[in-house]
This record gives C-alpha cells, sequence and structure tokens, in this order.
C-alpha cells in the first residue's frame, strides 16, 4: 500500500487534518470524521487524509487494529455534491496529494489490519465504504441507512460493487434502484452490520472487540487479511465504476437532481 509519495519521511502526529481527527493508543488507530456541520461528506481533501491514515496503519507494524467513528448524528452522508459540482471547500490540511487516484472500494482491504465501524448515526451513500469496508461493523439500534442517489439523478455505482462483497447481490441491486431507508435489524441480518446494540452499548461492545483481537496474533491477522485482499476484484472495477458515476453526474437527469437537491424542490426527470 503505497498512496502518497515520501511517506516514510512525514509524521503523521504532526500533520494538520480539516476534516479527521486522528489517536493512537496501546496499539490501536482512531480515525474519527470530523466534519459534523457537513454531516461528515466525503469533501476529496477527507478522503486523503483519510487515507494518509489508513496507509500510516498499513505500514505501522505497532497498529494491530483500526477504530473508524464519526462526530454528530449523521456517520457520513456520502459524496460531498458541492465538491463533486466543482466547489470545493478550503481547507487548511497539510496531508500532501496522493500519488494516485484514492479508490474508496479498494481502501480498506490494502490496510490489512481489522477495521472497527463504530456507527453512531446515520449514514447514506458513499458513507457504506466504511461498512462494506470494515471488518467488523457495530451499529446503534436506531441509526437509519439509506442510498438515496437514484432519487437524485444518480446512482450509487462503488458503493453497489462494495455491498456485493458482505450482501446478497439481489437485495443490494433492489436497495440501490428503489432507494430506500433499510432498517439496521435488517442490514444485520443481510451481513452489513456485525452487531446491533442500544446506544449506551456501543463503546462497551466495542472495546470488548478490541480486547478480543489484541489476545490474537496481529500478525497471523495480518497475513490472512493480506491473503483476503488477494483474492478480492481489484481496483479496474472500482475504476470503471467512478468513471460511469461521472457519466451519470454529466447527464442531464444527474444535473437535474443535483440542481433539484440544491434548490430543495422534486426533479422533473427527462430520461437523458
Amino acid at each position: 500500500m503505497k498512496l502518497f509519495k515520501n511517506f516514510e519521511s512525514l509524521d503523521p502526529h504532526q500533520q494538520t487534518y480539516a476534516f479527521i481527527l486522528l489517536e493512537e493508543s496501546d496499539h490501536v488507530l482512531t480515525i474519527t470524521l470530523d466534519r459534523e456541520k457537513k454531516k461528515n461528506a466525503l469533501h476529496p481533501q477527507m478522503v486523503n487524509e483519510i487515507a494518509f491514515a489508513m496507509q500510516y496503519a498499513h505500514s505501522n507494524k505497532d497498529i494491530w487494529m483500526v477504530v473508524i467513528q464519526a462526530k454528530g448524528n449523521v456517520f457520513c452522508a456520502g459524496a460531498d455534491l458541492k465538491a463533486m459540482a466543482g466547489f470545493a471547500a478550503p481547507h487548511d490540511s497539510t496531508v500532501p496529494e496522493p500519488e494516485g487516484e484514492i479508490l474508496m472500494g479498494d481502501l480498506f482491504n490494502k490496510v490489512h489490519k481489522p477495521t472497527i465501524a463504530k456507527i453512531t448515526g446515520d449514514v447514506y451513500a458513499g458513507g457504506f465504504f466504511f461498512l462494506a469496508g470494515a471488518t467488523i461493523v457495530v451499529a446503534q439500534d436506531d441509526v437509519k441507512f439509506g442510498l438515496p442517489e437514484v432519487k437524485r439523478g444518480l446512482y450509487p455505482f462503488q458503493v453497489m460493487a462494495a455491498l456485493f462483497q458482505v450482501m446478497p447481490e439481489r437485495k443490494v441491486v433492489d436497495w440501490c434502484i428503489r432507494g430506500y431507508n433499510l432498517p439496521v435489524e435488517e442490514a444485520e441480518r443481510y451481513g452489513l452490520v456485525t452487531e446491533m446494540v442500544a446506544a449506551e452499548n456501543v463503546d462497551s461492545t466495542v472495546e470488548n472487540i478490541i480486547n478480543e483481537l489484541k489476545q490474537n496474533s496481529p500478525t497471523a491477522i495480518r497475513n490472512g487479511l493480506a491473503a483476503y485482499d488477494q483474492i478480492l476484484p481489484k481496483g479496474e472495477t472500482h475504476k470503471y465504476l467512478k468513471d460511469m458515476l461521472m457519466n451519470t453526474v454529466a447527464s442531464k437527469d444527474g444535473q437535474e437532481g443535483l440542481k433539484a437537491f440544491r434548490e430543495k424542490r422534486k426533479p422533473v426527470w427527462t430520461g437523458n
């Protein structure tokens, strides 16, 4: 996993992060999505910061696992649609640009360390990269899971492929084309969520999983997850799907959907 040039000379704990918080303690790296006012929507530099932290976790043998959590009542609302339309917010992040394109659908599998997604807020659209990519997902029992892209003139191409790794394909396609909210108990039944717990039990459940993983060989786990990575579909799939997304964004329906979303009105579809 080599995403950033001269990474070895950069201290991750000395960087300025605009969109995440980073904490390392007792073999655990915790990444907190820190864009609460924007519902933790994925700004392009936010994706770079997450990838930078994940490369650090991959390369540091003293890190045995990663926890990903978020501030606020929305874990992640998916891609930043304003940034997608060319209006990316300025930032003061010192994390450098990656050498190549970051594909969220591949990122988590390249870490080769257990990743625990701690879900205490609603998840929409591209936010499901975190759930589909994580090794273990602990979700609060009252959060909402939604794929509303088709209601915006878009389609969750890469998310669909990522969800295929953990859920039945027919259910994923049904979810993608109908755009409804999936109850957490169904997400657990279909394999997207590992454990569904009450809000007051989320922290203790995650801590118990961390302590259980610490009893096992980090080397054996790392090698096992590296082997798992080798048998998954390769990056060309997600590159193709990202290109399909951009083609859909550029379509008349895609532009109408984004405009209607900004104007808070129902879109008028033309089928073009």
